[in-house]
């Protein structure tokens, strides 16, 4: 039996990440529940109390176009992150080892470059210790690390 299941990244500003991680993932912001103007509106009609919706329209979850990756929720907590994730997001533009491997460098140097721009900064050039591996790890705006490989 399969299951539906979304990734929820812990957050303090959905606002800088869902633009971030749409730029990422390919993705798009999801559109607010039917009949709500905006996830404001939704989160006021499901009795969210408008102290906590310091939020602007509430944006935070995306999709992907494709319907073939699981959404993505940015839950807002009040602490900040600390250490290492235990888990990470390995953002896939190489395309393998099928692809010579100055292809991939290319192809992941250039995302990396559109990440930096966005928001994100490096913690780990590709070091070369892998002869047939090219992978760069990043940091998100809010320090959640992922590898372009």
């Amino acid at each position: 039996m399969t299951v539906d299941w979304q990734l929820t990244i812990d957050c303090a500003s959905p606002e800088r990440l869902v633009p971030f991680w749409a730029e990422a993932l390919g993705y798009v912001p999801a559109d607010p529940p039917e009949g709500h103007a905006s996830w404001r509106d939704y989160y006021l009609s499901i009795g969210v109390p408008e102290s906590e919706l310091d939020c602007g329209d509430c944006a935070d979850r995306l999709v992907d176009p494709t319907g073939r990756g699981p959404s993505i929720w940015f839950q807002v907590v009040p602490e900040a992150k600390s250490v290492k994730n235990r888990l990470h997001i390995d953002v896939k533009v190489g395309g393998g080892r099928s692809v010579p491997l100055a292809e991939r460098r290319r192809r992941v140097d250039a995302k990396v470059a559109a990440l930096v721009a966005a928001g994100a900064s490096i913690i780990r050039p590709a070091d070369g210790r892998y002869p047939d591996h090219y992978a760069v790890l990043l940091a998100d705006p809010e320090g959640n690390e992922f590898c372009v490989v």
